[in-house]
């Protein structure tokens, strides 16, 4: 939010001070409500600094204790207006404590809750600011911000879950990767003086152990320069609409992993489909926010394909059956849960019960990648070890 200075005459007298709204004409009008004539509005220069105020970080934490409180406030019965104004002057997030009041601004001159959301993509996004429009519609606005923390939250565990997956085998391939690092760098030269003093031939295994050694010391830079380049050719490939589907294929086909983020999807999937439909919003336009929201190309496509054919005059489960996409026993209950009447409350079932899978298979993978790494890990340094040492029993041997 911005502040303006500006100049008005109130009864005879010149009267100034200042006002917070997004912009010019905002506060114009923001004035005006206050029965105050500018004369004058202009945006308040702020002081320079070196670095620039600090800008903090909204999280989905500061979201969901928003959500929370707003819901609580709307449902004790005190006007939006109020509502904003005290968490936006009580967030610890002053950048976020900004937007809130910003959003208070815009509704003081006429705007509703969801439009003045909509200003701040990067905070509401469509998906919330679609729920917040259907709340308002049906005059249920609490319960849709109840159903929102609620989901937030659990997408967020599922999120948290996922990423804790990942943290273990990548801290692990780290350290077998500077454990080797500094075996080839500092200890594998050493063994390499005293061999070559000897003269004699090397075995194959420490040729191959001292010829990485030298490719790291050497031509280190090789190495470093290659990994950059698949980063930005893989970011490259990625931005583009044909590259992001078929690395978004190949992910769900990953031996391990693939099966992982299928179960993910679907949670996904279905816990959003779910919370808009009981919500009030119509099945196109849900379906439409889930395949924006889906964070893979091939659920996105398949979904728009849904969309299609529900217009012709299909159901949802015929469609999502022929995409091969989502396993038969989600198609099964969807399509059971459509005919009967009661699909929110069966797609919420389903969400349940893919976060439990979700959890089951996290630690599938852990239990599973923990020895594997290790024993990986093992493997190298063993084999760095016997291949210096080989050249030391053959030298024994001659003695």
């Amino acid at each position: 939010m911005t502040t303006f200075i500006y100049k008005a005459k109130v009864k005879g007298k010149v009267q100034s001070g200042e006002v917070e709204a997004d912009d010019e004409k905002s506060a114009v009008a923001k004035l005006k409500l206050q029965k105050i004539r500018p004369t004058l509005v202009k945006e308040k220069k702020a002081k320079s600094t070196l670095f620039g105020p600090k800008v903090h970080k909204v999280t989905t934490r500061d979201v969901v204790i928003f959500t929370r409180q707003f819901s609580t406030m709307v449902d004790a019965g005190l006007p939006l207006v109020q509502c904003l104004d005290i968490l936006g002057k009580q967030s610890d997030n002053p950048t976020f404590g900004e937007k809130i009041l910003s959003v208070k601004s815009n509704i003081e001159v006429g705007n509703n809750l969801s439009e003045s959301m909509r200003k701040f993509p990067n905070i509401w996004d469509h998906l919330y600011c679609n729920l917040v429009e259907a709340g308002e519609v049906g005059g249920i606005l609490d319960v849709i911000l109840r159903r929102l923390a609620e989901y937030i939250e659990k997408a967020e565990a599922l999120k948290k879950k996922v990423k804790s997956a990942m943290v273990y085998p990548g801290a692990i391939v780290t350290v077998a990767f500077l454990v080797v690092a500094f075996l080839m760098v500092f200890v594998i030269p050493s063994f390499a003086t005293m061999f070559s003093s000897g003269g004699a031939e090397l075995p194959g295994p420490t040729q191959i152990v001292m010829d990485v050694s030298n490719f790291f010391q050497n031509q280190w830079y090789v190495m470093i320069g290659g990994f950059i380049a698949f980063f930005f050719t893989f970011k490259k490939v990625y931005a583009t609409r044909r590259g992001r589907i078929e690395i978004d294929r190949m992910s769900l086909k990953l031996p391990v992993f693939g099966i992982l983020i299928r179960k993910v999807s679907v949670a996904k999937f279905t816990r959003t489909l779910g919370t808009l439909i009981s919500s009030g919003v119509p099945l196109i336009e849900g379906l439409d926010i889930c395949a924006r929201t889906a964070g893979n190309s091939i659920i996105e496509i398949a979904v728009i394909k849904t969309i299609e054919a529900i217009k012709e005059g299909e159901t949802i489960a015929a469609p999502l059956a022929r995409e091969e996409v989502f396993p038969p026993m989600v198609i099964q209950m969807i399509d059971v849960g459509e005919s009967s009447g009661s699909l929110d409350k069966m797609l919420a079932k389903i969400a349940d019960f893919y976060d439990e899978e979700v959890d089951a298979a996290v630690d599938g993978l852990t239990a599973l990648l923990e020895p594997m790494l290790m024993v990986f890990l093992g493997c190298v340094v063993g084999f760095i070890v016997v291949a210096m040492y080989l050249p030391i029993f053959k030298m024994g041997e001659t003695i």
